[in-house]
């Protein structure tokens, strides 16, 4: 369990930070079923499904070398998670595709959430594969595409639901690892001209309930995860403390 403070941004390397990238990085290898840990970097030879990293950085360490020589640049969508915002792979034909915060938030459950329209969604994990596949279709807007496979199910994680009229309406993931309990594919289904104080709403909601899931499964263990934008403004009012930055990289040589 990681119980001292990391360092705050810019560019910490303390405890914390080095725990979500491994958190991460087990997240990642999971859903990819693919690739290796070897030194300070994950990765997979092979082409990894899309939105996730062929390669992560697991230390501060990690060389621009060492990232580049275990994945596949030869093909398109190639792309890397740079976990402390501390490679250079523009030599290597890569660009930054994006930047965002490590967060983090001390254990315990959230705070009390204003009432509103998020208040009629109920809250449970996904046990099945047809569940799963649900999930992942209101996750992605549209069909599942196996992308969340079954055999994740198994594992030391939450897919948690939000439920309204018997749909999903909502979720994310919650997952253990590293010493930590790493929050992802956080989401929330929005209706058109949905109005921003009511998916602000249905965001903090999210928010609630998977603290809420990591409190009473992993009782003890800090909760990392990272944002931008809305969404790390969304984080940081359900009390998370950006911990240091990240950046994603896209191969386009």
């Amino acid at each position: 369990m990681i119980t001292t403070p990391g360092n705050s941004e810019p560019g910490g390397t303390g405890p914390l930070l080095l725990a979500a990238a491994r958190n991460n990085a087990e997240w990642v290898a999971a859903v990819c079923r693919d690739g290796a840990f070897s030194g300070s970097v994950w990765s997979s030879a092979r082409r990894t499904p899309a939105l996730y990293p062929d390669a992560v950085s697991l230390t501060p360490r990690a060389s621009a070398a060492e990232v580049v020589a275990g994945i596949d640049t030869g093909s398109p969508g190639c792309s890397v998670k740079d976990s402390f915002a501390s490679l250079d792979l523009a030599p290597a034909g890569f660009e930054v595709l994006f930047e965002a915060r490590w967060i983090h938030r001390a254990a315990g459950p959230a705070g009390p959430v204003a009432p509103g329209a998020a208040g009629a969604v109920r809250w449970s994990g996904v046990r099945t594969a047809a569940e799963l596949e649900a999930w992942e279709a209101a996750w992605g807007g549209g069909a599942g595409t196996g992308l969340f496979h079954a055999d994740l199910l198994a594992r030391d994680l939450v897919f948690l639901a939000g439920r309204s009229g018997g749909r999903i309406v909502a979720g994310a993931v919650a997952s253990a690892g590293g010493g930590v309990v790493g929050v992802s594919n956080l989401f929330t289904v929005d209706g058109e001209g949905c109005d921003p104080a009511v998916r602000a709403a249905a965001v903090d909601a999210a928010w609630a309930a998977v603290l809420g899931v990591a409190a009473a499964r992993w009782p003890g263990l800090p909760v990392v995860g990272y944002e931008q934008g809305e969404d790390l403004e969304a984080a940081v009012r359900a009390g998370f403390t950006p911990i240091g930055p990240l950046r994603v990289w896209l191969h386009t040589g």
